[in-house]
């Protein structure tokens, strides 16, 4: 027996149609749900991006990462800029071999974008 895949991730987030504003500016594709939903689900390559709404925690800390691998990090981040949020810094490559930048979505989320190097032999 062996895991196949990562199908889903799922965030809790206290305000639905700010964060659905977040993502599709991100460039995820809306699969359910919408910014009057209770859950709502973006496609992440063949996998999803889920989110619950939870108004009952009125603080959460930080949980990790999700990282998202996308065929342009630039061009990405500049999307992400042209909607008007914030990375944390520009998009830079790491000596693991991949380029990439960390965002906060609007519940504090950490969310990377990143692509891997072309190994130059």
């Amino acid at each position: 027996m062996a895991i196949e895949s990562l199908s889903a991730v799922t965030l809790a987030t206290r305000d639905m149609a700010r964060s659905v504003r977040f993502y599709l500016a991100a460039g995820f594709l809306l699969r359910y749900g919408g910014p009057d939903a209770s859950f709502t689900s973006f496609e992440a390559g063949r996998s999803y991006l889920n989110l619950v709404l939870d108004t009952s925690s009125p603080n959460w800390g930080w949980w990790g990462r999700a990282i998202f691998y996308v065929d342009d990090v630039d061009a990405t981040y500049e999307r992400i800029r042209a909607a008007g949020y914030t990375a944390e810094a520009p998009p830079r490559d790491a000596e693991w071999g991949e380029r990439y930048f960390h965002v906060l979505d609007p519940d504090g989320h950490e969310i990377s974008f990143a692509r891997p190097l072309r190994r130059r032999d």
